[in-house]
């Protein structure tokens, strides 16, 4: 996708710019009427209704994902789909569930199986993956003499988020896990395994502080 930084500019002085404050306002509604019709193009590219993709947004792997439909992203989200990785051949897919909102800079990356259910909020920075560049058990695993782009891809697992799940900024989540329904993610939290619903978890690795009580309808300490 075309940033909408790229395009060019006459630049002014700051004095001229504060002397016509009604051409900087036009030439801004401009830019994001031009973005808005950039949505709502890849929107109907994606049967996405409702789809929102901010500026450097990036989309790969388009036809191994399925969108649904208010999907917001602030900004800067990398999601891509891997196909094929030096020799390897993968049939991954991405779904993501109506109303997933996604803050600056998130990152997911799949070559099995990622979802992503309704009402999930993500933070800034979060990264998401089901594999490794490499394995790290097993009976046959990785060399440290090879070089990180060249070891295969795997070594990791299918990610289901569960709905309504708030995931905090810089959290990093590799599969194979599952995050229950409603459950919180710390932010700067590691997580790479499963978290009941309802439940907070922060730190590296990611344990439960809170479990939420539906009898008294508070947050109580694990």
């Amino acid at each position: 996708m075309v940033d909408d930084n790229d395009m060019k500019t006459t630049q002014a002085s700051p004095r001229s710019r504060s002397n016509d404050p009604g051409l900087w306002a036009f030439c801004l509604l401009t830019s994001k009427l031009i973005h808005k019709l950039k949505s709502l193009l890849l929107a109907r590219t994606f049967n996405a209704p409702g789809l929102y993709l901010g500026r450097g947004c990036v989309v790969r792997g388009a036809n191994y994902i399925t969108f649904g439909r208010d999907i917001h992203a602030h900004g800067s989200l990398w999601l891509e789909a891997v196909s094929r990785y030096n020799g390897q051949v993968f049939m991954p897919h991405i779904t993501i569930e109506d109303g997933v909102s996604f803050s600056e800079g998130v990152h997911i990356t799949c070559i099995d199986s990622i979802i992503l259910r309704a009402g999930t909020l993500m933070g800034s920075h979060v990264y998401i993956s089901d594999h490794n560049h490499g394995t790290y058990k097993g009976d046959v695993q990785s060399l440290p003499s090879e070089p990180p782009t060249k070891r295969t891809l795997g070594g990791g697992g299918p990610v289901i988020i569960g709905e309504r799940v708030w995931i905090g900024d810089n959290a990093v989540l590799v599969g194979p896990l599952v995050i229950g329904e409603g459950a919180i993610i710390g932010a700067n939290s590691v997580v790479t395994r499963d978290v009941p619903a309802e439940t907070i978890v922060v730190g590296v690795p990611a344990k439960p502080i809170k479990r939420f009580n539906r009898d008294i309808a508070q947050w109580e300490p694990v």
